[in-house]
């Protein structure tokens, strides 16, 4: 889980019948970046008749007033501070499924291994959705189901159920199990349940099979793992059923081991530097630890050479190594301190984005566009001319935000004559944009 950490992403309390999230951080940009959180959002705008109680209610959660959120079935509650400090109960309501519609809906989960590996993964997959509203069953609400109440004794969405909402958008982009438990099931009792009804179907073929009397060679020719008739075993394995555990991980040290000191009386051989030797073996430890503690690094995935000397170079050598790093990479020493402050933020992920300008498709660019025009309210949208490839600039200042190939955005700032990376990259751009922000107020204090 990325965002909250655990106790916002999986939540703490009460069972697998409700779930207490601590109070989230003041909210920077957009509340949601999935295509469900964004459904979230649509009913709550669909369903409120004021659209100014809306706007009070997202600056209260973009300001953090929103405190614990308790999920629990066919409810959400929370406490929500007025200006004044005036703390007043929100209540929204969220209709539960009969046990008949849970029936339809996890049967048409069992059908899928990729519906369930998705649950798994916290994504909310499409296809389970579009299949059960081809069943009946709205899984995600839609206009008018999200049924307000609030100590302020507001007959429609006031401020502080609109801003319960708007937070609860931010849960739902981490974990969609929490709309799930909403609509009556939680995270516990559907895994089991989901697990129960695979092996009641992968046992139902094999005793038909040993009725009938069929060749036992001709029915191995049907794969069934996990349960599943026909899936991979990839699928199988992200989905969890019937695998084996995996062996404990190796013990990984504290630290890298010490390298042994090449400075002896000897001299060394012609062309053999000591001091080069002493900083690869060095490097050669700490990536071997990273790896172990990490099981993947930056300097697993294959890099090119010019790649690996920004990599040498960002663990900041001795000045003189740094420059025959940059003679090595093909870059000058100001390219090469560019280079390895985008790597610090990002590795080869965020080198790709300095060194390399690509275009997006016409798909990922109305995506783009959208994610763009979602991250901000409408009153606080910066202007972004697009600079070509996949980079937008804000109009009227030095600040950029660049899309890479994954979906994220990179913030960068305008240094000298050239863009320089300004922070890690976001799944948000207004979060993204904010970091750019602050790292250049951060260099206009120094």
């Amino acid at each position: 889980m990325s965002g909250y950490g655990q106790s916002h992403g999986h939540g703490h309390g009460h069972g697998d019948d409700e779930r207490t999230f601590d109070a989230l951080p003041p909210a920077h940009g957009g509340f949601t970046r999935t295509w469900w959180g964004r459904a979230w959002l649509k009913a709550l705008e669909d369903s409120a008749l004021d659209g100014q109680q809306l706007k009070a209610g997202r600056r209260h959660a973009r300001a953090g007033a929103v405190g614990a959120v308790s999920v629990r079935p066919g409810r959400i509650t929370a406490l929500v501070k007025d200006r004044d400090g005036t703390a007043y109960r929100g209540d929204v309501l969220v209709r539960e499924f009969s046990e008949e519609q849970w029936d339809r809906l996890l049967d048409l989960a069992v059908d899928s291994a990729g519906h369930i590996a998705a649950l798994l993964e916290r994504e909310m997959p499409p296809h389970l959705v579009e299949d059960a509203a081809a069943a009946g069953l709205d899984l995600l609400p839609g206009i008018g189901d999200l049924d307000p109440e609030c100590a302020c004794e507001a007959w429609d969405h006031c401020p502080h159920t609109a801003a319960l909402c708007y937070q609860v958008a931010r849960l739902l982009d981490e974990d969609p199990f929490v709309l799930l438990l909403m609509r009556g099931r939680g995270e516990r009792a559907l895994l089991e349940e989901l697990q129960s009804r695979s092996a009641a179907r992968a046992a139902a073929p094999s005793a038909h099979n040993g009725e009938d009397g069929e060749d036992g060679e001709a029915g191995a020719g049907v794969q069934e793992v996990g349960g599943m008739p026909g899936v991979s075993a990839e699928e199988a394995f992200a989905a969890g059923f019937l695998v084996p555990p995996l062996p404990a991980p190796p013990v990984v040290p504290d630290a890298p081991g010490r390298t042994p000191s090449l400075d002896t009386d000897t001299p060394p051989e012609p062309g053999v530097d000591p001091a080069a030797l002493e900083f690869l073996a060095a490097d050669a430890a700490a990536r071997a630890h990273r790896l172990l503690g990490e099981q993947a690094g930056p300097a697993g995935g294959g890099l090119t050479v010019a790649q690996d000397a920004v990599r040498l170079a960002a663990g900041a050598p001795v000045p003189w190594i740094a420059a025959r790093l940059a003679s090595g990479s093909g870059r000058s020493r100001a390219e090469l301190e560019l280079a390895t402050r985008a790597w610090r933020f990002g590795g080869a992920a965020a080198l790709a984005v300095l060194d390399e300008e690509w275009t997006p498709d016409a798909g990922a660019l109305d995506r783009a566009g959208m994610r763009l025009a979602e991250a901000w309210a409408e009153d606080e949208r910066p202007v972004l001319r697009r600079a070509g490839g996949a980079r937008w600039t804000v109009v009227g200042a030095e600040a950029q935000l660049r899309l890479g190939e994954d979906g994220r955005w990179w913030p960068y700032l305008k240094a000298g004559a050239r863009w320089s990376p300004a922070g890690p990259a976001e799944r948000d751009p207004a979060a993204a944009l904010a970091t750019a922000f602050a790292a250049g107020a951060a260099g206009a204090g120094e």
